[in-house]
């Protein structure tokens, strides 16, 4: 049921692939998107269109989907399902957004991407090439997702980061900063990458892994997940929130890591011995050193 002042549904129908009736929408008032007389896309009679929205091309909106503000939905994209599309946001090319996804801001979905479940898009984000983002996962800011990517489950994308190729962000894992992943990597579980950190060809990073900083990461990174702190093995080994090379970690003195924390001198003395032997089979696999 559409309520915008600015479009009708007309006489002219078709039956969509998944078998419901569209209409044709004619714009019957000239606003910033179109003039008075000029036809639309496709809507179906139980959808709702409302605001300054338009619908153009051979885009479809149909289903209990939802599209308001300044919305623009064209080309052959698809809304159904009960999805909404808000604000400034434009779907376009051959996007799929359904489920209960919800895009907002000044996000653009683009490509044959396909937003699906929970997921949301704000922001500045952009979502293009063939990427999925479903589950409950958010790509917000001005994060930019493409290629054959996949973001699903409680994974986010934020701030500048960029998600691209083949790669796969999932579970609780957070990508931000300006920080990339690509090729065939994936980070998952509790994994964080953030700062001007890396990840490409096909390293792994999850479990409490924290990879920052400028980083780079192209292998399966060591993650030992203790009682107390995480210790994660990179181009440095960080423990907890310290990140350090190997040869600074040598060289602290008893009383420069007691002053980390108060359990840290317990913890390096339980576990020092562990760090430094992984060290030497991390840099022999991963490193070439």
């Amino acid at each position: 049921m559409s309520t915008s002042e600015y479009f009708i549904l007309t006489k002219e129908t078709k039956i969509n692939i998944f078998g419901t009736k569209l209409h044709r929408i004619k714009c019957i008032k000239t606003f910033k998107y179109a003039k008075e007389g000029e036809l639309g896309g496709w809507v179906s009679s139980d959808a709702v269109v409302f605001g300054d929205a338009w619908i153009s091309g051979n885009a479809e909106v149909f289903d209990n989907a939802r599209i308001s503000g300044n919305a623009r939905i064209f080309g052959n994209a698809r809304i159904f399902g009960n999805a909404r599309i808000s604000g400034d946001a434009w779907v376009y090319g051959d996007a799929r957004v359904t489920g209960n996804a919800k895009v907002s801001g000044d996000a653009w979905i683009s490509g044959d991407t396909w937003v699906s479940d929970n997921a949301r898009i704000f922001g500045n984000a952009r979502i293009s090439g063939d990427a999925w983002v479903y589950g409950d996962a958010q790509v917000y800011g001005n994060a930019r997702v493409f290629g054959n990517t996949q973001v699903y489950g409680d994974a986010q994308v934020s701030d500048n980061a960029e998600v691209s190729g083949d790669a796969w962000i999932s579970g609780n894992a957070w990508v931000y900063g300006d920080a990339q992943v690509y090729g065939n990597a994936r980070v998952y579980g509790d994994a964080q990458v953030s700062g001007n950190a890396r990840v490409s060809g096909n390293a792994w990073v999850y479990g409490y892994a924290r990879v920052y900083g400028d980083e780079i990461i192209r292998y399966k990174v060591i993650n030992i997940i203790t009682d107390k702190w995480s210790i994660t093995y990179g181009d440095k080994v960080a423990i907890g929130c310290k990140r350090f090379s190997i040869s600074e970690w040598q060289q602290f003195s008893d009383e420069e890591i007691s002053k980390f924390d108060n359990n840290a001198l317990e913890f390096w003395n339980l576990w020092k011995t562990t760090v430094f032997s992984t060290w030497e089979a991390h840099a022999k696999i991963n490193l070439n050193k």
